[in-house]
């Protein structure tokens, strides 16, 4: 005879009970959760997955299924920022759910780039999409909740900013990653997987298979520089197992990571233009963000309220901190390769041939991404002159 399933808590994340082959997320209120249990008992099997379940439980079976159908990153990413959005609302019901929980959410993080609002916003919006496809709610309660614009990726690195990254990451081992995305044009995806294993030293590539690739249908080839094939073959040596770029500590670099030390360059950088400017904050600018900041602190395991000299001091950092990053800019490693396919073809080289070498499978990807080059006269008078001495 089965046993009747009782409820059960897991710490972090509250209460669940397990009904055949199914997990049920029932809340952290015991209270409330015991209610859900005695309602889904009372149900007939077949409408044990239907509307009235919790939303954190839709985004748990959600996460399921983008870890079984989806890539790992991407799963991950789905993950992190549903896990933020479900914190604030543990207990509520997915028919319950409205525009504003995720509006207020968003609005939660007022210094998110405009792309990270929007990967915010995209999160939830497509959880309740696929929930709507699986017949968890009839309608789609955000289907009118707007989401920003992404920005726009096509930043160019100067070589001139170029060096003075490199100048300023010395301190950091990103420095090689830097230095190998510019010279290959590699997805950070790419660099960020690869292992000794991949390298094809006889002809100075990298060569991952296609189940490693993106898309998951054909072989992905880097050609590696004389700078980038020395630098893999050091690696190599240091790291014979595992992805070859990894942080000071001997971790593989992440793309939370690489950003995070990128913007630390930023920072740099910007602090170096902060004094050769002699600019500074105000006092009335620290006096406005005060009020913004938190008034209490953890001090030997106590909460206490911070002093005002230590609210202006913290006021004065973080405008310092704002100031410093507005003076750069918003560097990426997908800037990096973007650089390296505007140098090849401003350089000659054919758009067939740039598309192989970015591991683009459409060709005409590149005018459609790459069409600012249109708008360079001196560049286009230069083809053009090109086109007529071959006629």
């Amino acid at each position: 005879m089965s046993k009747t399933p009782k409820p059960w808590f897991r710490s972090g994340r509250g209460w669940f009970v397990t009904i055949g082959q199914r997990q049920f997320n029932l809340g952290r209120d015991k209270k409330l959760a015991f209610q859900e249990y005695y309602r889904l008992m009372r149900q007939p099997k077949a409408a044990r997955n239907l509307s009235g379940r919790l939303l954190a439980a839709v985004i748990d079976d959600f996460l399921d299924f983008v870890l079984k159908n989806r890539a790992s990153d991407t799963y991950i990413w789905y993950r992190d920022l549903l896990q933020k959005f479900i914190l604030l609302h543990p207990d509520l019901r997915i028919d319950d759910l409205r525009p504003y929980h995720v509006q207020r959410w968003v609005d939660g993080y007022p210094h998110l780039a405009k792309t990270s609002r929007r990967n915010h916003f995209r999160s939830v919006k497509t959880c309740v999409k696929w929930a709507l496809s699986q017949g968890y709610i009839e309608q789609n309660p955000l289907e009118h909740l707007g989401a920003p614009a992404a920005e726009s990726k096509e930043v160019l690195v100067t070589e001139s900013e170029y060096r003075q990254m490199l100048d300023f990451a010395k301190p950091d081992s990103i420095r090689d990653l830097l230095i190998v995305t510019r010279e290959t044009g590699c997805r950070p995806q790419e660099s960020l997987r690869v292992e000794a294993r991949h390298v094809d030293k006889e002809n100075q590539r990298w060569v991952i298979p296609a189940s490693e690739a993106k898309g998951e249908k054909i072989v992905r080839t880097v050609y590696l520089t004389d700078r980038a094939f020395e630098i893999t073959r050091r690696l190599m040596l240091k790291y014979p197992d595992g992805t070859l770029f990894r942080n000071t500590q001997g971790a593989s670099w992440t793309s939370d990571a690489v950003n995070c030390a990128i913007d630390r360059i930023r920072l740099r950088i910007g602090k170096q233009k902060i004094k050769e400017r002699e600019l500074s904050v105000s006092d009335d600018e620290i006096g406005v963000l005060i009020p913004e900041l938190n008034k209490t602190k953890m001090c030997n395991g106590d909460i206490r309220p911070k002093l005002d000299w230590e609210l202006k001091m913290e006021a004065k950092s973080k405008l310092a901190k704002r100031l410093a990053m507005s003076l750069v800019p918003r560097y990426s490693l997908y800037a990096f390769r973007h650089t390296f396919a505007t140098g090849a073809l401003q350089s000659g080289v054919d758009s067939v041939t740039v598309a192989v070498l970015l591991g683009h499978t459409d060709p005409s990807m590149l005018a459609k991404v790459y069409q600012h080059l249109a708008q360079s006269p001196s560049f286009m008078l230069e083809q053009v002159k090109k086109a007529r001495a071959t006629a």
